[in-house]
């Protein structure tokens, strides 16, 4: 008898649900993560040098790509945006478009993705890494919480250091952006700073910061339950590695999109 093959239809809904399932696993496991993280920080069973420990490795050690990218960041944005207004508008607006441009949507997005390469990806190896060689069924078996000693530190850390790395960013950028102008457009530093107050909110500062804090909470979060996912050795280890960046990534970008509606309307 000829083997009979699933219709379109029933491929496409195998397809639905099987995604349907992984979404609402991953949801289910981070909302536990979550809770487990914050039950810990409130019982007070986080090791306060420990979230040193992580704070230093995301926040100094990743100071020098963080002003790479930032400085880019603005030079780059001020060399298009002169292109673009200076031969049609007031050639001030410039030091509006670069240092809306920076605070609202580059220093927090770009710092964010520069922190999933190198924090993100770092976290789920290495908790992939332990869980494969059984170090986190060691912390279970000596009634130690791995939650605790592995996960809360680097969520502390990651709402920590991420605004600050943002404002730094913001700094950065802005600099470099002013320089560029000066030097691409004629524009001189008075005229932008004037065009930079001109148009200039507070709520502009804190919206950049509130999504940096989202960003520092959902990259450690997503890494660590990622880590804690691992299976299959080495090769588990890399390919859930590539998962989480592509997660965290995903996520970043849909949180950054819902801001905008959300707090500039």
């Amino acid at each position: 008898m000829a083997a009979t093959h699933p219709s379109p239809v029933n491929r496409w809904l195998a397809g639905v649900w099987r995604t349907a399932h992984v979404t609402a696993e991953h949801a289910g496991g981070l909302g536990l993560l979550t809770w487990r993280v914050t039950l810990a920080i409130v019982r007070l069973r986080v090791r306060w040098r420990d979230v040193v420990d992580q704070a230093y490795i995301m926040g100094i050690q990743s100071l020098p790509i963080v002003f790479v990218t930032a400085s880019l960041a603005g030079i780059v944005t001020s060399q298009q945006g002169g292109y673009q207004i200076v031969s049609t508008s007031p050639r001030y607006l410039l030091g509006t478009l670069v240092v809306q441009s920076v605070v609202l949507e580059l220093g927090p997005l770009l710092t964010a993705i520069v922190l999933v390469g190198r924090i993100g990806a770092r976290i789920t190896a290495e908790l992939g890494t332990m869980v494969v060689s059984e170090q986190i069924d060691a912390f279970e078996s000596l009634g130690r919480d791995p939650v605790a000693i592995l996960a809360a530190p680097r969520v502390i850390a990651g709402i920590i250091t991420m605004p600050l790395l943002v404002g730094f960013a913001d700094v950065i950028g802005i600099w470099a952006g002013m320089i560029a102008a000066e030097l691409s457009a004629g524009l001189g530093r008075e005229e932008f700073l004037y065009g930079a107050r001109l148009f200039w909110h507070s709520w502009d500062l804190f919206y950049g910061f509130s999504k940096a804090v989202v960003f520092g909470f959902v990259i450690p979060i997503i890494s660590v339950h990622m880590g804690l996912r691992t299976r299959g050795g080495a090769a588990g280890v890399g390919l859930t590695t590539t998962q989480a960046v592509m997660f965290m990534i995903l996520t970043i970008l849909i949180l950054d999109a819902l801001f905008p509606p959300l707090m500039l309307q």
